[in-house]
């Protein structure tokens, strides 16, 4: 990557540009393809030319013209500065570059190296996406392949190869990983989930993150899901009504009063069928004290953030305190 000064006046072209030059044919192809698709998005780094250049020794290199980010890539901006971005900021800088990613998903492509190298800091700290260099389509929604990836933000399953393919969930996984970089201003070392909770940020966005980064078939799949998570208002979890327990699928959270063996037996009798955690089945979630070494804040357990998706796709599940639960399993 070289810096360069244009000659010459251009009302489309800044003064300053970068100038990217390779001597991989595919990936420029692919790159200067993306420039022309991506060319009007304001999330996009911008290509304003692409040639190919002929060597002293007869070989060929390709160039493109780049715009150039006043920051450089978000990695190294992190590291000089070593702050934390405020979460507003985060939530806005990355849904900016989701909308990117919608538009690829939309397509059924995907980018598969949404890394801190390839997001870049540009003035007013605007990020915007950068090297589409291995961007694939894909036939139909089971993904691609996976082959050319980046370590670092690549995820586990598909780095173990337990899972086979690319999906656009896998994306989601890449930019979950660039959001808590932002609110944790390091990018050095991807995020676990028993990280999440050490995030200094609300208990919604760390269950965004969590949800992004944790069980696979669990994340956002696509972009367009974790921008309306990221712009909707998180709805309160209110304990509903009931009139009986007979019938229904029940599941527990949280610490109760009493053994949860026992409350399970008390459930039974009543005439529910007890479950071990939500599920597409489950009907009724009793919940307890919350543990305050939960995933993602009071609200944010693994069994309330797995009964919230299931909401999310229609599914109709009450949630019960356990007074409301004990005065139920009471009844004759």
């Amino acid at each position: 990557m070289f810096l360069a000064t244009r000659l010459g006046r251009s009302a489309a072209v800044p003064e300053e540009v970068c100038v990217k030059v390779s001597l991989d044919a595919d990936a420029w192809v692919r790159e200067a393809y993306f420039g022309l698709l991506l060319d009007s998005h304001p999330r996009a780094i911008r290509v304003y030319d692409r040639f190919p250049l002929s060597l002293p020794d007869g070989r060929l290199v390709y160039a493109l013209v780049l715009e150039c980010a006043k920051h450089g890539d978000l990695s190294a901006y992190l590291h000089r500065t070593a702050k934390p971005w405020s979460e507003r900021d985060a939530r806005r800088e990355i849904a900016g570059l989701l909308e990117v990613l919608g538009k690829l998903h939309r397509g059924q492509l995907l980018h598969r190296d949404l890394t801190p190298m390839n997001v870049f800091v540009c003035d007013g700290r605007r990020l915007k996406l950068g090297d589409f260099g291995i961007v694939r389509q894909q036939s139909d929604r089971r993904g691609v392949t996976a082959r050319t990836m980046n370590l670092m933000t690549a995820p586990s399953e598909i780095v173990d190869r337990e899972a086979p393919k690319w999906q656009a969930r896998d994306d989601v996984y890449q930019v979950g990983q660039l959001l808590a970089m932002l609110v944790r201003g390091d990018a050095g070392a991807r995020i676990r989930t028993t990280d999440v909770r050490g995030l200094s940020c609300s208990d919604q966005l760390k269950e965004i993150v969590h949800r992004c980064i944790g069980e696979r078939r669990k994340r956002y799949e696509s972009a367009l899901e974790m921008i309306e998570a990221l712009r909707t208002p998180p709805a309160p979890l209110k304990a509903g009504v009931l009139r009986s327990l007979k019938g229904v699928h029940l599941a527990f959270t949280g610490f109760l009063s009493k053994p949860r063996i026992e409350a399970a037996r008390a459930a039974r009798r009543a005439g529910a069928i007890v479950h071990g955690a939500p599920s597409a089945r489950t009907t009724v979630v009793v919940r307890g004290r919350p543990n305050a070494q939960q995933a993602a804040g009071k609200d944010g357990g693994l069994k309330l953030m797995e009964m919230k998706r299931l909401r999310e796709k229609g599914h109709r599940i009450l949630l019960l305190n356990e007074t409301q639960f004990w005065h139920l399993a009471s009844k004759r």
